[in-house]
């Protein structure tokens, strides 16, 4: 076995956790510790979710999923010459 395929996550998954994520961040900076374990919660699915073990590593390939998902999504529209070409019925 060459080793376990790769799964690629959803971008609107990524971008949802990387928002939770940060508004957690923030809420626990501010000292609303009612929030740690969400934060704990939100930190262990982005790891999960991006095949890492610490979530400062999670992040950083978040951002990159992200970034790689961005270029994929770019492309050019097809030409009048690349469309099928249908038959007219007389």
């Amino acid at each position: 076995m060459k080793g376990r395929p790769v799964l690629t996550p959803d971008s609107r998954l990524l971008r949802s956790l990387l928002t939770r994520y940060a508004d957690l961040r923030i809420a626990e900076v501010r000292g609303e510790k009612r929030e740690g374990q969400r934060l704990e919660d939100v930190s262990y699915t982005l790891c999960v979710v991006t095949g890492t073990n610490r979530v400062e590593d999670a992040l950083a390939a978040a951002d990159t999923l992200l970034a790689a998902s961005r270029v994929t999504k770019v492309r050019p529209r097809p030409s009048a010459t690349d469309l099928p070409v249908t038959e007219l019925a007389a």
